[in-house]
């Protein structure tokens, strides 16, 4: 097996992982309420810990929905082109601006995720560790970005498996 089926398959691994997230980020939006007005403690750690899981979870989600179609298209014109000029203007799209921006996001944000990375930046009102996380996640999210545009720019076409 090549290794751009490998990159496909792991980048549906990451994606099934993520999904659940979902779970502990509802349970820590729900207790933040009873935390802070029936415990009076530890509202703010729930709060903090559930941005790094929102984080962390869009930035998965953007692959999510584009492997899966959902993302918005303008593919009302594209719908009476063949399979094949559809799967080329995708290709084209992706080749041109998809990968470009996401490219542009790492080598953008490298100026402010690096530091809070390597600072283990913490969050400014709790003090509370891990604020470098959701800093991190834009990588995370322009780097699959990036892996799924290589996926689907060099994907062999159905008419190419025969």
């Amino acid at each position: 097996m090549g290794w751009l089926p490998r990159l496909d398959r792991l980048i549906g691994h990451i994606i099934g992982a993520a999904q659940w997230l979902a779970l502990p980020l509802i349970l820590l939006l729900f207790l933040q309420w009873p935390l802070r007005d029936i415990v009076r403690h530890y509202s703010r750690e729930a709060n903090d810990l559930g941005q790094i899981i929102f984080a962390l979870f869009v930035a998965v989600s953007v692959t999510a929905a584009t492997r899966a179609g959902t993302h918005l298209a303008a593919d009302t014109l594209a719908q009476r082109y063949s399979a094949r000029t559809r799967l080329w203007l995708k290709r084209i799209g992706t080749a041109v601006s998809v990968l470009p921006w996401a490219l542009f996001v790492v080598f953008a944000g490298a100026s402010f995720v690096v530091p809070s990375v390597l600072g283990l930046e913490a969050f400014a009102d709790t003090d509370n560790p891990g604020y470098f996380i959701i800093k991190a996640a834009l990588w995370v999210m322009a780097i699959l970005i990036v892996e799924q545009a290589i996926v689907d720019i060099l994907r062999p076409s159905p008419a190419d498996d025969v």
